[in-house]
């Protein structure tokens, strides 16, 4: 199981209508409300996929059972339900599995403000969760109260909530525009099929659109941040300046330059931090990142003279460490990136305009910024295991971690961890080359799944 029973690092995830059902999405509808309260409404958003409306009406459901009210946002971007959270200071939901495949499906909830929520909360909604799945439907459970009559919670569409959120993103730049800047986006037929292309146009740019036709199964299938490859080649044919890839529900970026090439969440942090500090904008002149970050990244910070403060993996450990030293900025290497002034969690689409703005305000390509960082050689596997729970105590496994670390002897480094939104286990490696770091990953892969059996 994950960290809280059914919770990993980004709410409930699984195969939608088979581990993520309609009956588990209505009595985590009803444990939500019980711990988020029924005084306010809460706001439902989804992204493309098939099962998004089937799990949206259980949702609701089971939220409106308990006496709050439900306003649906329909497809929104993840940092647009956050926004709207935010705005109106009322919990929300989203159903979404992001990165993940079309058969699968989840939901995540932000409390009032727009935060996601906390260890100790999501403990709170699985206990009552646990309890309702065991069929403590009345009032034993902690929480539960009699609803009936005018004490029925009400579903409704919310009004215009795409604009709403397109506001929010065009405000961000505090009225700069941005003219004639040729991009490419890949919406990755995702949540941002909408909101992307539209604030782009709304602000001037030459906008190209790719992947913005989801049919419910379309979704990152070979498109979207983990796909870029055809974006890479869309923006040389192009003859843009940038490209922006989104994922499924686009709160995370991966960017390319005017040659093709990737920029990724290192690059972008790194870019992001000088042009703030160098505005006067970088709180205490420090970033926060997670353990992924490559080496390269923090050699570059260094030479500039910017702290980081590191966490393990998860946007909600970075967004934590930010509050906890009142920090603007923070990220993932995935592309997770988190404007603290400007929004409450991750948004790919205010990445994407942050960047785009500082092309434009700087007039150098994106391939002249993004060269801050020189990345050491990594490589990032995830090995599908049959006993993932068994990692700790492998020992013949991490014995082969600590014979690589020693031949790389401080010229590079592993990290091993489980995925928390998916049932891997990742291995990576950063080496000298990229052929040491691929033949020391694949002899990790190798004792891993020797150790923990291959995943049928």
């Amino acid at each position: 199981m994950t960290r809280a029973g059914r919770f990993g690092t980004d709410g409930v995830r699984g195969i939608a209508n088979v581990e993520i059902t309609a009956e588990l999405a209505l009595a985590l509808g009803r444990a939500a409300a019980r711990v988020l309260g029924h005084d306010r409404p809460f706001v439902v958003a989804r992204d493309t996929r098939r099962s998004g409306p089937l799990l949206e009406a259980a949702l609701a459901a089971g939220i409106t059972a308990e006496g709050a009210d439900v306003e649906l946002a329909g497809v929104l971007p993840t940092p647009g339900a956050a926004y709207l959270s935010q705005a109106r200071d009322v919990p929300a939901a989203m159903i979404s599995a992001s990165h993940n495949p079309f058969y699968d499906n989840g939901i995540k909830f932000f409390a009032g403000g727009g935060r996601k929520l906390p260890d100790a909360v999501e403990q709170r909604i699985e206990e009552q969760l646990d309890s309702l799945l065991h069929g403590a439907l009345g009032g034993d459970a902690a929480g539960a109260r009699e609803v009936s009559g005018a004490d029925v919670g009400t579903i409704a569409a919310m009004p215009a909530p795409l604009e709403a959120y397109a506001a929010h993103l065009e405000a961000a730049l505090e009225g700069r525009r941005l003219d004639g800047i040729r991009v490419v986006l890949d919406c990755g037929h995702g949540a941002a099929f909408e909101a992307a292309p539209d604030v782009l146009a709304r602000l001037g740019a030459k906008v190209e659109v790719h992947n913005a036709a989801p049919d419910g199964i379309n979704i990152n299938a070979g498109c979207g941040s983990t796909h870029p490859a055809g974006l890479q080649a869309e923006v040389v044919a192009a003859g843009a300046q940038v490209g922006l890839a989104f994922d499924g529900d686009a709160d995370r970026l991966i960017a390319v330059d005017e040659r093709g090439a990737l920029v990724d969440g290192d690059h972008l942090l790194a870019v992001f931090a000088l042009d703030l500090r160098a505005r006067g904008l970088l709180r205490h002149d420090t970033v926060v990142a997670t353990v992924m970050a490559n080496h390269g990244f923090r050699r570059a910070m260094g030479e500039h003279g910017i702290r980081i403060v590191e966490t393990k993996v998860g946007d909600r450990y970075v967004l934590e460490a930010m509050e906890a030293e009142g920090l603007v900025l923070g990220g993932e290497q995935s592309g997770h990136l988190i404007f603290a002034d400007l929004a409450s969690t991750g948004d790919g689409i205010l990445s994407g305009l942050a960047l785009l703005d500082i092309v434009a305000r700087t007039g150098k390509p994106l391939s002249d910024l993004a060269a801050v960082v020189t990345k050491l050689p990594q490589v990032l596997r995830n090995v599908a295991v049959a006993d993932r729970a068994g990692l700790d105590g492998a020992e013949a496994f991490w014995a082969e971690v600590r014979a690589v670390e020693g031949e790389l002897a401080g010229s590079g480094r592993v990290l091993v961890r489980p995925s928390g939104t998916e049932p891997v286990v990742r291995i990576m490696v950063e080496a000298p080359t990229p052929g040491e770091a691929e033949d020391y990953t694949t002899r990790l892969e190798a004792a891993l799944t020797a150790a923990l059996g291959p995943r049928r």
